[in-house]
């Protein structure tokens, strides 16, 4: 689910044009809403209300009874039905190994090269300090 929901929508549905999909009905249409973020200062104090943030859900249903659901942040209606479409996929017998695949696998490793490509140009910024000693004594 945290690949999906770190995808895009259009890689997402590209991925799933791929599948010859099973029919397939919306139990919940995509809305939006809002979450409460809390926090905690320091990690492990009283928690406090941060804030809301937009979220948007769906439901599917398989014609062979399989349900998925999907939430993310935003307002991207037509993400949250497709990542309840994975998720309802991957529980089916029959497309559960095409999903993960054909659709995850490449997500995962397009997000794993998006992360290490962020994390080498962090490190070129990176600035080591230190400090030197004086010799008087």
């Amino acid at each position: 689910m945290a690949v999906l929901a770190h995808a895009e929508a259009g890689e997402i549905a590209a991925r799933l044009r791929v599948l010859a999909l099973p029919a397939h009905q919306d139990l919940r249409a995509p809305e939006n809403g809002l979450v409460m973020l809390r926090g905690r200062v320091g990690g492990d104090g009283a928690p406090f209300n941060l804030g809301e943030a937009t979220v948007s859900r769906a439901a599917v249903r398989l014609a062979s009874g399989e349900v998925g659901f999907g939430y993310t942040l935003g307002r991207d209606g037509e993400k949250a039905r497709l990542i309840a479409l994975c998720d309802a996929l991957v529980q089916s017998r029959d497309f559960g190994g095409a999903v993960e695949r054909d659709v995850i696998a490449p997500l995962r490793e397009q997000l794993m090269v998006r992360r290490k490509q962020a994390a080498a140009e962090t490190a070129a910024t990176k600035v080591d300090f230190y400090t030197m000693v004086r010799g008087e004594g």
